[in-house]
């Protein structure tokens, strides 16, 4: 019987992914850094590399991701790549940000070509920004002061909500369709913070604005809330690339390989209001 272990399993892509292969009778090891409570979980931590040798025992597919809050993601990732390889998997899929091709010097970017020359079946997928970081990362400004408070300008975003990535990553892990590619993950239409707060607000019966902030005050933030400084400034790096419109474009990837259309971002704020 096939195992999948699944990095990042209590996670907004990582847990709906198990929620799916759960449903079609997979069998799951979810990679957790935290103590293993559940009989599936199993502990894993890429940071110290806790748990990575018996990481993939009896496993054949793998979805991975570089964990959040470190800028180093190929140092990270090279390790369990080495391991799928050498047990032989059948298929392992990758999940980065759209735009880490863009510098092939930039860490994410040397973590796909590591995984792509490595021999292995994979899949690389790119989603955009996730709407969910509406409701975890961006939430305090809009609890606090009903603000979405960010550096980007007018700029636009093709927000992806993260169960249309998970639905992907479920059935590339089985289809060998798509075996090689890299696919950008988008949804089907893209809007600027003023029109997500509009939704937000329509959806809540709040008054929810976006405020344009400097990247300096964003620093500040960010370093505030104890994200370190390497990675505060990968945030700010992606960040004015979303100003600079990079993040706009659409794709048609989410329903090419589910069959169906991507959730709209107020279908997502529906389902999410409770949280604002």
């Amino acid at each position: 019987m096939s195992k999948t272990l699944i990095l990042g399993a209590s996670g907004n892509v990582g847990s709906e992914i198990a929620k799916i292969l759960k449903t079609k009778g997979e069998s799951l090891a979810l990679a957790t850094s935290r103590k293993v409570e559940k009989e599936d979980q199993l502990h894993l931590n890429l940071v110290t590399g806790e748990g990575l040798e018996n990481a993939f025992d009896n496993v054949d597919r793998a979805f991975l991701l570089s964990p959040p809050g470190y800028a180093n993601q190929d140092e990270l990732i090279k390790p369990i790549i080495d391991l799928a390889k050498k047990h032989g998997l059948k298929k392992v899929v990758f999940m980065t940000a759209m735009g880490a091709d863009a510098n092939p010097d930039s860490p994410m970017r040397k973590a796909e070509i590591y995984l792509e020359n490595s021999g292995l079946n994979y899949n690389i997928i790119r989603p955009n920004w996730f709407m969910q970081n509406f409701n975890t990362f961006w939430i305090h400004g809009i609890l606090t002061a009903q603000k979405i408070f960010l550096p980007v300008g007018n700029a636009k975003g093709s927000f992806i909500d993260s169960r249309d990535i998970a639905s992907v990553a479920a059935e590339l892990l089985f289809n060998d369709t798509w075996n090689k590619q890299a696919l950008i993950l988008t949804g089907s239409e893209a809007f600027d913070h003023d029109e997500v707060a509009s939704i937000i607000s329509e959806v809540t019966s709040k008054n929810i604005k976006f405020e344009d902030i400097s990247p300096e005050v964003m620093r500040e933030n960010l370093l505030g809330a104890g994200l370190p400084a390497d990675y505060t400034e990968f945030l700010l790096m992606i960040l004015s690339f979303f100003k600079l419109g990079y993040s706009s474009s659409i794709t048609n990837n989410v329903k090419e390989i589910t069959g169906k259309d991507p959730i709209s971002f107020r279908k997502y704020a529906e389902d999410y209001k409770n949280n604002w």
